[in-house]
């Protein structure tokens, strides 16, 4: 690879103005896990990376009218070991300790995980699930994304080319479970995950790492709102979700093999909630 430039701004104003001045030129680098990953494979070759390593207004965690809020440079290990997470988000914070291993989890960031849009990470699933929503900045201001609109494809998002993610906010449900189906090694991505929440009567169940986009259905969970699911009732939303989602194949499954696990992980994870 060619020589790149190397950009590391010291402040969100400076780091805001260099993305608006450069747009898609830039890529943004927080932990570097996925961007590494795609440069050592060919598949990238920037032409400038935007660090925001020594950015500290991307830092930090609080609680806030219980929402939850992750700075965008918040390290995936932050989370899993963060007492007012485990207080109130348990089910978030076990999506992000299943990630990978604790070498990657040191270095993966909350907004990175997000930006890179990557079909088989663990936590947007469970992020959508909780209605949780991507602040992105710019120079003009910020703008909310909910999470399952911020990612529109395979490594694509709704951001602007001049817009950074600069925290996530998570509100508090009732209960929540997260389920990952791994077919191969205890540190690989899921062949299927399955993130549901349950806030008043609503009831949201996401399937991750199956397609492009985290696959939600309003219509199906519907079924839910009389109470909680029972077993049988649970079942008929597993199968609806595989009938209805067209998963893709690959080294961790055929998409046969992943409509068969969609169908027991719903399940199954609908009788955790419960």
């Amino acid at each position: 690879m060619s020589a790149v430039e190397w950009l590391a701004p010291r402040s969100l104003d400076e780091a805001l103005a260099q993305k608006a001045e450069l747009g898609d030129d830039a890529t943004v680098l927080a932990g570097g896990t996925f961007v590494g990953v795609l440069v050592n494979q060919g598949l990238l070759e920037p032409l400038c990376l935007l660090s925001l390593r020594d950015v500290p207004e991307l830092d930090g965690i609080d609680e806030h009218d219980g929402t939850l809020r992750l700075g965008a440079m918040v390290r995936h290990r932050t989370v899993e070991r963060s007492p007012l997470a485990r207080a109130g988000w348990p089910a978030l914070q076990e999506s992000f300790a299943l990630v990978a291993s604790p070498r990657v989890r040191n270095q993966a960031t909350v907004g990175g995980v997000l930006a890179d849009a990557d079909y088989a990470s663990d936590p947007p699933a469970m992020l959508c699930a909780l209605r949780a929503t991507a602040v992105a900045r710019s120079a003009g201001g910020d703008r909310r994304i909910p999470v399952d609109e911020l990612i529109t494809g395979y490594y694509e998002t709704a951001l602007r080319p001049d817009e950074l993610i600069v925290g996530v906010e998570v509100p508090r449900a009732e209960r929540a479970v997260y389920r990952k189906f791994r077919s191969r090694s205890h540190e690989d991505r899921p062949c299927v995950s399955v993130a549901v929440a349950r806030r008043g009567e609503e009831l949201r169940v996401v399937v991750g790492a199956v397609a492009g986009t985290l696959q939600h259905f309003p219509d199906i969970c519907s079924l839910a709102r009389r109470g909680r699911p029972d077993a049988e009732l649970a079942a008929e939303i597993g199968r609806r979700y595989a009938e209805r989602i067209e998963p893709i194949g690959d080294v961790r499954g055929s998409s046969a093999y992943r409509k068969r696990v969609i169908a027991v992980e719903v399940r199954r994870a609908l009788e955790e909630l419960g």
